[in-house]
């Protein structure tokens, strides 16, 4: 079977960023479109008010930057078609249920999140949710199966830093 459409949700984490080169080779493989996702999830903030905007504005600025350079990556290494998609409201349903229909993937790569078992319980992981729900193929990379050595790129060591200071 070939993959023909790609669904990588990224947040900057060192697993999400070992998920979306795994899908990058996957998708170089099957020359394959990717799509790029990462989820605001702003319900609680997104009134409030800041010297330099709302933070709902802010969040997609951010937002904007980290997958325009995820993409720059993908399309470096190779990837014929790269979109991105900025999603608002809780992670779990907006992939599953608007952006991975919307965008017909028939492969979502996701990287797990390593929450522990009480938080699990409570609030459910967004991987779990992911796999439960998803009407398409589904690759969850644990975060134990990050090499030690796996390097974040470039872009995303960049991007830490602006951000962390900030």
């Amino acid at each position: 079977m070939m993959y023909q459409h790609i669904l990588i949700p990224v947040d900057g984490s060192k697993v999400s960023e070992y998920a979306f080169q795994k899908g990058v080779d996957i998708a170089k493989r099957n020359n394959a479109a990717i799509t790029l996702v990462h989820v605001v999830d702003i319900r609680t903030y997104a009134n409030v008010e800041s010297e330099r905007g709302s933070l709902h504005e802010n969040a997609d600025k951010y937002t904007e930057k980290m997958l325009n350079g995820y993409k720059a990556i993908a399309l470096e290494q190779g990837v014929k078609s790269v979109d991105t998609k900025i999603g608002h409201g809780a992670a779990r349903q907006v992939i599953t249920k608007e952006i991975a229909p919307k965008a017909n993937c028939d492969l979502i790569i996701c990287g797990s999140n390593g929450i522990n078992a009480l938080e699990r319980f409570v609030m459910g992981s967004v991987s779990e949710a992911i796999v439960r729900y998803a009407k398409c193929d589904v690759l969850v990379v644990r975060t134990e199966q990050v090499p030690d050595d796996f390097e974040l790129a470039l872009f995303t060591e960049e991007f830490r830093r602006e951000y962390s200071n900030n």
